[in-house]
């Protein structure tokens, strides 16, 4: 089994994601769901052996992404680990969000 690593950004944008959904629906629990099932995805995914999810030379060298629920994982395999370094809506302008990334 793969280690798993949610990069900084990772986490800002979950946070980012459970604020969101809070303020929209009102209902903080919500936000919270959404944000423990994407964390969730990860670990199972973390934990399935091979190479998976689709390579993204377009948007970084070694990049990887699955779609979950309305929103993709971004991720790269580094030897044994899989590091998650971003989580998007499925609707952002994908290019756009890895132009000034810092997460190489």
């Amino acid at each position: 089994m793969r280690r798993l690593i949610l990069s900084d950004g990772a986490l800002r944008d979950l946070t980012e994601i459970g604020r969101y959904l809070t303020r929209k629906s009102g209902d903080a629990q919500m936000g919270r769901r959404v944000t423990r099932a994407l964390r969730d995805q990860c670990v199972r995914f973390a934990s399935l052996p091979g190479t998976l999810g689709r390579a993204r030379p377009d948007l970084r060298p070694e990049l990887r992404s699955f779609p979950f629920k309305g929103y993709i994982i971004f991720f790269r395999y580094r030897g044994d680990v899989m590091e998650v370094v971003k989580i998007a809506g499925g609707r952002q302008d994908l290019p756009r969000l890895f132009e000034n990334s810092d997460d190489d």
